[in-house]
């Protein structure tokens, strides 16, 4: 997808319409992002939503020249996701977990591909390699870091850390058309 330039313009500068064409486009992304992190479609619909008011009041903060806006706006998304992740009052809902969190965990490819879907990403992904996959999975999806990636997939954390950056360069690679 090219950048609206345009309607990123006319949002810095207080335009409604254009962030209403902005979240009209990335809105069903960001909730796929978020909703794979915190396993709730409600408490995921706040999270977007609050992250979109985020992205009105502080919408001068973005710069083209630090990067796209998707990236910028998927990072605000996944940190507010794997902040309320780690509060106090959804680790206190999590205390009796039920058995669909675990078959959720345990189906990661499933999720993963219907979740890559939403963002337009999958054609990628599905091209990595295997161990590509499951490091972006538990990572960029699920919201695991490093280090609890690498003790779920029992590898070092070295490599971890490894894979995660050669991984997300071929996928930069692939979706860029680079060489």
């Amino acid at each position: 997808m090219k950048q609206p330039d345009a309607l990123i313009v006319a949002m810095k500068n207080g335009d409604q319409k254009a962030f209403a064409q902005l979240y009209n486009m990335y809105s069903l992304a960001i909730f796929g992002v978020i909703n794979t992190i915190v396993k709730e479609e409600k408490v995921a619909e706040e999270i977007q939503q609050d992250v979109f008011v985020k992205v009105w009041e502080n919408a001068s903060s973005y710069s083209v020249g630090k990067g796209r806006f998707f990236t910028w706006l998927l990072n605000i998304a996944r940190n507010a996701a794997i902040d309320h992740t780690r509060s106090k009052s959804h680790k206190n809902t999590q205390k009796n977990l039920s058995t669909t969190n675990f078959v959720d965990i345990l189906s990661g490819s499933d999720n993963l591909n219907r979740k890559t879907d939403a963002i337009g990403i999958r054609k990628f992904v599905d091209t990595l390699k295997p161990a590509c996959i499951k490091i972006i999975d538990f990572i960029y999806f699920k919201g695991f870091t490093q280090k609890n990636t690498a003790e779920a997939l029992k590898i070092p954390l070295g490599t971890v850390k490894t894979r995660a950056r050669n991984c997300i360069k071929d996928l930069r690679s692939m979706i860029l058309g680079e060489a």
